[in-house]
């Protein structure tokens, strides 16, 4: 079940088991027009869920499929646009019944323009239907992040995460209705090295979309010459 703070703008939802789902209802339009924040982790098991958000009887304008490696080591985050309301979060745990997770989902919690003062720069990449885009990172990149627009037109793409030759961390499958009222913005934890972000445009060819990727954090200690024990590892 949900819990609510503050006139409906912070839910905390508890673990859900797998094969459960849990909901976060705004009725009220108190988040109308703002954003969700929207993260999920683990106890350090793998995590599987379908997040969805409802405006309206019968309409999803954004859907997402998860999956995490590692929930503790990298916690999903991503911020989801709510223009409009009433809004429902609905947050599926579709893995096994041994792997719950635990979720929360605030209004506004990151910086507002953290998100567009990444996506007004003139870093953003064209990524065509069909096509992918890889951006490696050094070791010395905690955490990065991704900003995913179109023309308004609908938005649909695949995030990966891989630490090695096509082993996924983390991989997050995004639905939006319109890429312009409804960007996609995801925060990624990297710890190791050998970490490249994977961007996918899996619509037509008629579809393309605008990526912005960064570095978020960086280790400004962290030596290139120094030893880098890989893996999921917590040293």
């Amino acid at each position: 079940g949900a819990g609510s703070q503050g006139a409906g703008i912070t839910h905390e939802l508890a673990d859900d088991e797998g094969r459960s789902c849990g909901f976060c209802k705004d009725p009220e339009g108190h988040l109308g027009s703002l954003k969700y924040n929207y993260c999920a982790r683990t106890e350090g098991r793998p995590m599987d869920a379908n997040v969805e958000l409802w405006q309206g009887p019968d309409n999803t304008p954004v859907k997402m499929r998860v999956y995490v490696e590692n929930g503790s080591i990298r916690p999903f985050n991503a911020v989801i646009e709510t223009p409009g309301s009433p809004n429902t979060l609905a947050i599926r745990n579709v893995g096994q019944i041994e792997f719950p997770l635990t979720a929360s989902v605030a209004a506004n919690s990151i910086s507002p323009d953290y998100a567009y003062n990444l996506s007004s720069g003139p870093s953003g990449m064209i990524i065509q239907g069909g096509a992918l885009k890889t951006y490696p990172f050094e070791s010395a990149v905690d955490s990065v992040h991704v900003v995913l627009k179109t023309d308004g037109r609908p938005l649909n793409a695949r995030i990966e995460l891989l630490q090695g030759p096509n082993n996924n961390k983390q991989v997050c499958e995004v639905y939006t209705e319109d890429g312009i009222e409804r960007p996609f913005y995801i925060s990624m934890d990297t710890p190791g090295s050998g970490n490249v972000v994977r961007i996918v445009n899996t619509a037509p060819v008629e579809f393309p979309l605008t990526a912005w990727i960064e570095a978020k954090e960086i280790d400004e200690h962290k030596s290139p010459t120094d030893a880098v024990l890989g893996g999921d590892s917590a040293w």
